[in-house]
């Protein structure tokens, strides 16, 4: 044992190995790229311990060098990398939700690399706002008389009870009392706030009695939560935005409505329903509304309130705002999102997300089969090769329990499993992420780009050839 552990090299001899055989890792940390080499020897000495390993000759740096090389370019490797979703969920929470649109990643490039006027009011050369940077385009598309950016829609809930109904209560629906991703909460968000919630009605149904009855000297606001992420159906009520508006204006209160996943654009074009829009929501009569920026709307993540100046200008002074703001990177990609919006259509074919959820059946039978027809090709007997019918979805939240019709590529590896496959392609670089389907690893065509699908071929190769290939122990 004592020689096989002498037979291991110096580590100043395999940084320069590994330098001179990817000259890459000169780039890297010294300090990392040391610590790898060291992790990867303590597994081989582990492995001499345990009598894994009984040949000196197997220990020599040339014998070890390639399974060192991949050990440290996988070290090397960022904590957050790419990954190809195939999984047709257009606004993936766990994938990063909406993909930016071109404008908006330059925009990101454009400020972080340099200097820009966050808070410099290039009029006067002093200190300016970064609230104003965005807030004429979200007033301009919704009709909002002012309009604030946090960093998601939790924030801007937050804000807006701790600014209006801190130590007072707040009366809404009890069927809107939503849970959010990661087993949050929106009563729990909302209570951080000092308000208390008073739930009325019933899960439902709710009546336009139940929120008059539920007034009180203690009231601070009458609140919409929209639930964009489930739906009741049945024998269900619920009371309408203009009801609820005549209601909050007789008994002097304000009215604001969580949108949760908002949008300034019609989805029905699409085969979705109708849902509200954040200028809808504003002509309806909410005095604030607050949505999502990186979920239906497809830019990064914030929170936007938009309404009353009054109210909007009171937030702004509101000492949380501070803690709750975006970066200058957050409002380069939103702005130039939002300027996208400016015309509709090219709205439509330049934010990714519209655009994917947007994509017609007929175009997603021709991907399909295109990529299949690739498929074939490069995997040959490896992997039979199909296309079917089936739906995608939009997610984030959105559109609860509507489909959108898509073509699936299924594929049925020929000596291991598709939950093997699945499995392996989480190791690829880039990882590839499908659906399994009836013994299929499914990839759905809406959510690749042409330009993804070499990677993706690689990845499935790499996959299939690990994947099928025996481990020495």
């Amino acid at each position: 044992m004592n020689e096989l552990f002498r037979a291991i090299p110096a580590t100043d001899l395999c940084l320069d190995a590994l330098t001179e055989a990817d000259p890459e890792l000169e780039t890297a940390p010294r300090a990392l790229l040391r610590e790898l080499v060291a992790t990867f020897w303590d597994d081989r000495r582990k492995d001499i311990r345990a009598g894994r390993c009984r040949e000196a000759a197997l220990l020599r740096l040339d014998a070890q060098l390639p399974a060192l090389l991949a050990h440290a370019r996988a070290g090397l490797r960022p904590r957050l990398r790419p990954v190809l979703n195939a999984t047709g969920v257009v606004v993936h929470t766990n994938l990063g939700r909406s993909v930016l649109a071109r404008e908006a990643r330059q925009a990101v490039a454009l400020a972080a690399g340099g200097y820009c006027n966050l808070e410099l009011n290039l009029n006067t050369g002093g200190r300016g706002s970064r609230y104003e940077l965005v807030e004429e385009l979200i007033c301009r598309l919704s009709g909002a008389e002012a309009a604030l950016v946090v960093n998601n829609n939790a924030a801007a809930v937050l804000l807006m009870l701790d600014g209006f109904c801190k130590g007072g209560e707040v009366i809404v629906s009890r069927g809107e009392l939503v849970e959010i991703g990661g087993s949050f909460r929106i009563p729990e968000v909302m209570e951080k706030s000092g308000a208390q919630l008073r739930e009325v009605g019933a899960t439902n149904r709710t009546h336009l009695r139940d929120y008059a009855a539920a007034i009180n000297e203690n009231t601070r606001a009458l609140l919409r939560v929209h639930t964009s992420n489930y739906r009741i159906v049945g024998f269900h009520a619920a009371v309408s935005l203009p009801e609820l508006a005549a209601l909050a204006r007789e008994r002097d209160l304000p009215l604001f409505e969580d949108l949760g996943s908002g949008s300034f654009m019609d989805f029905s074009s699409c085969g979705l329903p109708n849902e509200p829009t954040v200028p809808s929501v504003l002509a309806g009569g909410a005095d604030l509304v607050t949505f999502s920026g990186d979920k239906v709307l497809g830019g990064p993540q914030a929170g936007i309130i938009a309404g009353r100046r009054e109210m909007v200008d009171a937030l702004k002074r509101n000492p949380l705002t501070r803690a709750l703001r975006c970066d200058k990177l957050c409002l380069a990609a939103l702005e130039a999102t939002l300027r996208l919006y400016l015309d509709p259509e090219q709205a439509r074919q330049r934010i990714p997300t519209l655009r994917r959820i947007c994509l017609r059946p007929e175009e997603l039978n021709r991907r399909a089969r295109a990529l299949a027809a690739r498929l074939r090709k490069a995997l040959g007997q490896a992997c039979a090769v199909s296309v079917r019918p089936d739906v995608s979805r939009v997610g984030g939240g959105a559109f609860p329990q509507y489909d959108l019709p898509t073509s699936l590529v299924c594929l049925k590896p020929a000596r291991i499993s598709a939950t093997a496959l699945k499995n392996a392609l989480l190791d690829t670089d880039p990882p590839l992420l499908g659906r399994l389907e009836d013994d299929h690893f499914c990839l759905d065509p809406r959510t690749l780009e042409s330009n993804e699908y070499p990677p993706l071929l690689r990845a499935l190769q790499t996959a299939l050839q690990a994947a099928d290939t025996p481990h020495a122990p």
